[in-house]
Formats: C-alpha cells, sequence, structure tokens
C-alpha cells in the first residue's frame, strides 16, 4: 500500500528546485500511506510532476521503488495498491517477448502492460485494489484511474491551469494553487447519509474520480486542461446481466462453488513479503475469511479482534471462540471511552473530511491494535452487500410489501405509535424473540420502521433506511439542490427490493462509507488491508445467485452461512447481527457529553454559518433528556464540527 499525489500544468512549468521542494512537501502530508520510502520525478518540459510514499509489502527491494519509467522510457507511473494477478499478465506480456524484468514487483508489470496494451485494454484485465497517475511521455497526457469498486482513493481539483492529484486531500491541500471552498452540497448529503458520496468532496474544487473510471487529461491548443473521463467497468450492469441469467444449480452447488472462489481469492491475497494476519469480529463474514486463510496456512494465522465494556455491542467472545476453533493465534482489545476518547481528536485529520460512521472508532483501534504484529491484514467487508446480510434488506421488502399499500393516513397512525414508544420497550420485546429471529438493538430497528411508515414509494422506504435525517437541507444554511443520488438508472423496474437495495448499497454505502472508513483508518497506522469479497469473480458470482441462496426466511447471507459451517460450528455464529458499532449513545451522554456540548455551542455554529442553529440544539437535547436513537443524527454534526475546528479554514 503506498500514497501518490503530484500535478499537471501545461502553461507555467515548475524549476526543479522549486518543484522537488513542493512535492515532497505534499508527499510528506501522506507518510502515514507510505512510511518505507518516496520519490519524485518531473517530466522533461517540467508540466507533469509524479511523487510517491512507499509502504514495501511486495518486493522489499529498491527495484520496487517509484516514481516507476517503463522499459522503453516512454511511460512513467505513480501506483499505489495490489494488482492481484500479476502473475499471469507478466506470463501473458512474456509470450512473444523476451523481457529482463528489474525486479517482482506488480507496479513493473503494470507499466509494461500499458506500454503493449495502453491503459484502457489494461484496466480490462487488472483484478485489484489500486489508483495510479500515468504521464505518456510520447503523447504528453497523464491517465489517472481507480479501481471497480474504489477500495483505494484517488482526489482531483482543477485550479487555474494547474490540476492537482493525491491519495488525500490533505496532499492536495499542500499545493499553493489549492484553495479552500466549501461546499453546502456535501455537507447536506453528510447529514443525510453519514458521509460525502462519490464525486463530490468537502471542497467545491476538489472531486473524488469514482471507482471503475479512469480519465485522460491532455493540453488543448492553448494549453488549457483537457480531460476525458470514462467508465470502464459498470456495476448496475454486470448485476443486470447476471440476475436476468441466474444460476440454475442446486444450493449445495453453489456453495461448492464459492468454497473455490473465496479459497482462490484468500490465496491470492495472502502473497505478500511482509506478516499478515485478519481482522476478526467473530462475525460471519471475517470468520469465513479466516477459516479460509487457516485452512491454507501451515502456521496459526495471526487474528485481532474488538470489544467494548457493553454486552450488547460486544463479539469479543464470539470472535475469541472461533479463534480457539480454528487455531489462529489471537489477540483481543476491549475499547473504554477514555481510549474512545483518545481517537476523536485524529479522526478530522484521520479521513482529511467530515466522515460519520461511528464504527470508524473502533476500526482505527483494531488496526492500530494489528499493526503492532503484522504489516497487512485481511478483512471481511462486502459480504453483507453481495449476499444480503444486512436486516434492512428483507425488512425493508417485507414490511414495505405488508405496509406499502396501506393507506398513508393509517401508516401515518402506526408510525406515530411507535415512534412515542420508548426504546426500551422494544428492546425487552427483542429480547423474548426465537434466536434465529433476534435483532440486535430492536429500538434501532423500530426507528427505522417508523421512517418506513412515512415513506410513499419503495424507492423513498430505502431512502429512509439509510438517512440519518429525511430533510438534511434543512439543516443546511443556504443549501445548493440536493443530488439524485441513491437510486438506480432505467430499465431496474422488475428487480426485487431486496436486490435494488443490495446494488445501490454496492454502488455507494460500500464504496464511500465502508472503504473509505477502512482505508483511512488502517492507513492512519501504516497497516494494508485487502478484502478477498471484492475479487471479481466472487462478485460476478454473488449476482448470478437466485436470491433465494442470498435471502430466506427473513434471514440473509444463506449461502455464507452453509459454507461457514463446513469450517465452523453453528452454535459459534448463529446469533443475531451486530455489525462494528459502539456504545455511542451512552457515551454520548457520560464521558463524551462536554466534548460534545462545546462543539454545539450556539454561538459558535452561528459564526460558522452552516447549519441550523436551533434544529441542532433541539436534536442534543432531545438526546440528553433520555430520548433514544438519536445519536445517529447527532454524530454527523459533531463530526462537521469537529473537522472544522481543525481544519482552521473556515
Amino acid at each position: 500500500m503506498c500514497g501518490i499525489t503530484g500535478w499537471l500544468d501545461y502553461k507555467v512549468p515548475w524549476s526543479r528546485q522549486k518543484a522537488q521542494n513542493l512535492i515532497e512537501a505534499m508527499c510528506l502530508a501522506i507518510i502515514h500511506r507510505g512510511p518505507d520510502s518516496w520519490g519524485s520525478w518531473q517530466s522533461a518540459d517540467g508540466a507533469c510532476v509524479l511523487g510517491h510514499r512507499r509502504l514495501a509489502i511486495v518486493d522489499l527491494t529498491p527495484t520496487g521503488y517509484q516514481p516507476m519509467q517503463s522499459h522503453s522510457g516512454r511511460w512513467q507511473i505513480s501506483f499505489n495498491g495490489e494488482i492481484y494477478n500479476f502473475p499471469e499478465i507478466r506470463a501473458r506480456l512474456e509470450q512473444g517477448r523476451e523481457y529482463f524484468w528489474r525486479g517482482t514487483s506488480d507496479t513493473e508489470i503494470l507499466l509494461e502492460a500499458i506500454e503493449v496494451w495502453g491503459v484502457e485494454k489494461t484496466l480490462d484485465i487488472l483484478d485489484g485494489m489500486f489508483v495510479f497517475a500515468a504521464w505518456d511521455e510520447k503523447n504528453k497526457e497523464m491517465w489517472l484511474a481507480r479501481d471497480r469498486l474504489g477500495e483505494k482513493p484517488l482526489y482531483y481539483g482543477e485550479f487555474g491551469s494547474t490540476l492537482i492529484f493525491g491519495s488525500e486531500l490533505k496532499a492536495i491541500r499542500e499545493n499553493p494553487h489549492f484553495k479552500a471552498d466549501l461546499s453546502r452540497t456535501a455537507i447536506g448529503l453528510m447529514m443525510r447519509y453519514s458521509y460525502i458520496p462519490v464525486p463530490y468532496t468537502i471542497y467545491s474544487g476538489v472531486n473524488k474520480l469514482p471507482p471503475a473510471h479512469f480519465t485522460k487529461i491532455y493540453a488543448s491548443d492553448s494549453n488549457q486542461i483537457l480531460m476525458d473521463t470514462k467508465c470502464y467497468w459498470d456495476i448496475a450492469q454486470v448485476a443486470k446481466t447476471r440476475v436476468s441469467n441466474p444460476l440454475s444449480t442446486s444450493l449445495d452447488e453453489n456453495v461448492n462453488r464459492l468454497d473455490t472462489l473465496l479459497k482462490a481469492s484468500v490465496s491470492e491475497r495472502m502473497l505478500a513479503d511482509v506478516p499478515l494476519g485478519a481482522f476478526l469480529s467473530g462475525g460471519i463474514d471475517s470468520s469465513l475469511v479466516v477459516a479460509l486463510m487457516q485452512a491454507q496456512s501451515s502456521r496459526p494465522v495471526k487474528t485481532f479482534s474488538m470489544g467494548f465494556e457493553f454486552s450488547e455491542y460486544d463479539e469479543s467472545p464470539w470472535a475469541k471462540a472461533i479463534a480457539k476453533h480454528l487455531g489462529t493465534d489471537h489477540t483481543e482489545m476491549i475499547v473504554t471511552a477514555k481510549q474512545a476518547m483518545g481517537v476523536i481528536p485524529k479522526l478530522a485529520s484521520m479521513y482529511d473530511e467530515p466522515f460519520a460512521d461511528s464504527s470508524q472508532i473502533p476500526t482505527f483501534l483494531v488496526s492500530q491494535l494489528a499493526r503492532q504484529h503484522v504489516t497487512v491484514s485481511l478483512s471481511g467487508d462486502a459480504g453483507d452487500e453481495f449476499f444480503g446480510g444486512y436486516a434492512r434488506y428483507f425488512l425493508a421488502a417485507g414490511l414495505w410489501n405488508k405496509f406499502g399499500k396501506v393507506p398513508y393516513f393509517l401508516r401515518q397512525g402506526v408510525a406515530q405509535l411507535v415512534d412515542s414508544t420508548p426504546g426500551a420497550f422494544w428492546n425487552a420485546c427483542g429480547s423474548v424473540l426465537p434466536k434465529r429471529k433476534l435483532a440486535s438493538r430492536p429500538a434501532e430497528k423500530a426507528k427505522k420502521f417508523v421512517k418506513l411508515l412515512r415513506s410513499n414509494r419503495g424507492d423513498e422506504a430505502v431512502l429512509s433506511f439509510v438517512s440519518q435525517w429525511m430533510d438534511p437541507w434543512e439543516m443546511v444554511h443556504n443549501p445548493e439542490p440536493e443530488p439524485r443520488y441513491y437510486s438506480l438508472p432505467e430499465g431496474f423496474d422488475g428487480w426485487s427490493l431486496e436486490e435494488r437495495f443490495m446494488l445501490m448499497d454496492m454502488q455507494h454505502y460500500l464504496t464511500d462509507d465502508i472503504l473509505v472508513k477502512v482505508d483511512r483508518a488502517a492507513m492512519a497506522v501504516s497497516l494494508e488491508t485487502r478484502v478477498p469479497f471484492l475479487d471479481r469473480d466472487v462478485m460476478e458470482f454473488a449476482w448470478s445467485l437466485p436470491l433465494s441462496h442470498k435471502i430466506s426466511g427473513g434471514e440473509g447471507k444463506l449461502i455464507l452461512k452453509k459454507l461457514l459451517a463446513r469450517y465452523v460450528p453453528e452454535k459459534l455464529f448463529v446469533r443475531p447481527k451486530m455489525g462494528f458499532g459502539i456504545p455511542l449513545e451512552h457515551w454520548l451522554r457520560k464521558d463524551l457529553r462536554d466534548w460534545a456540548e462545546g462543539l454545539l455551542e450556539p454561538e459558535r455554529m452561528r459564526r460558522q454559518g452552516f447549519l441550523n442553529v436551533e434544529m441542532v440544539r433541539k436534536a442534543w437535547d432531545r438526546h440528553i433528556q433520555g430520548e433514544g436513537e438519536m445519536q445517529y443524527k447527532l454524530w454527523p454534526i459533531l463530526m462537521l464540527q469537529a473537522w472544522l475546528e481543525s481544519s482552521n479554514e473556515f
């Protein structure tokens, strides 16, 4: 894993020394992404400057240093990520050609593939997580590209005649051409989703390159920057094709096939020249990844888990039991409110822009724990999106099918009744359900049910389940129009609500929340993470499965449970899904209360001029008075305020 940055300016080329000083500062801003070494390069005409920070994982020798030049000298690249199928690409390159490879890095293979086949054709055959900036000295063009689902981040912005890019915003901010204009659209989107989605960033002049996209940057006749951005792979079309032609094989046959695919994916992601381990939450996805790792390892796999003082959030006993059964070398940590307080001041810098998935705190702590022992950690992320793991998939569909046709005024009455019932009542009801039907934090689910009842259409019901504030634009002063975001393109009308929800989550929530959370938390401590479920073959296979092999009888991840049962007894994993949440409700009323009060001080917010102070204070008062589930509305506000405080720009 590494970090990349640089700029392109056809009009005002920089002197060598000035460019060297600046690119060094930009690289230093992302040193955590690559503490092992750094390098820079400038084109002969001075227009293009590339910088690189290296975290050495494969080929630890100087032959893996970047930026790297192709054998012919035409191409120069700054690359972040891993290409898992680089041995196969190397074999294809060697057919009919003789190469004298400088080393064993995937970067060198990628460069030669671009040299032989061009950027677009090379992207079609890559399997991995990556972003890169490649300069074509012959045509004086720069190419930026990002992997299929956005495991690795890439930001860019055009300021005057200069285009600046980087793995993180903090590198871009070091460039003197950067201008910090805050985006109110981004603030509104964050209030709704708890994150800022692609292509937006907190700055109106900077974009995220979308997953599965590349952009070619070249000069006009007057040396103005021109950009040609294209999508090279469309997950929606892949899903549409596969869903329309589902597999006819039995569930057992499909379990066998998934076993083969996941084993291969795990095996590819275990290739490293440094110590390697895995996160083990005790849930189905991470347990399956660890089981497949241990099945292919001659030594105990190093595993890491995080627990909490509050039992309703603590899966660590299950993780410990699964680790014992599989025979891993297991390390766990129990998070206290004091430890969380130690992390919170770091979040604004760590995430570069406001980000409010509260599991960012334990994700950082478990990454910090893992980094004491390993340099690479595998994770179980994406299992929920691919195999129907979130309760909201079958809850949204089941409840909407039952209640969607009920007259709206009647649903409003039921919603009011449920909304006014104390959360303690729903938690008590949830505790008496059968084991397989138990839901973690029933009061939270009741609040989501209220949102669904107040929806007018199926897509509104989906939006209600992913929104913290249903009317976030009322929260933002002088808002810009809300863009259409959590929706599918035309042509998906015949899909089930479950499948629609899963695809939208894969396109948005997975990319903009889950993968962002893990990348920034792990990279903050120079830990590389790898996600076996994001393998292209696994992904396409998941969309080929009949829905009944994923969701059945009000339960999700049916096929994953069948597969995991081959490695781990059911008694160790059949229980309510807990996710990776934290006891935020308790902490905000006690240990974090003074911190939150300071950020939500009315005069401070009025001076900033971004949020509706009265709405914020009302929400905070309701939380302090004991109203349940307000913490999820408040956390985006608090993370925005913490970021504003740390940025010193607004």
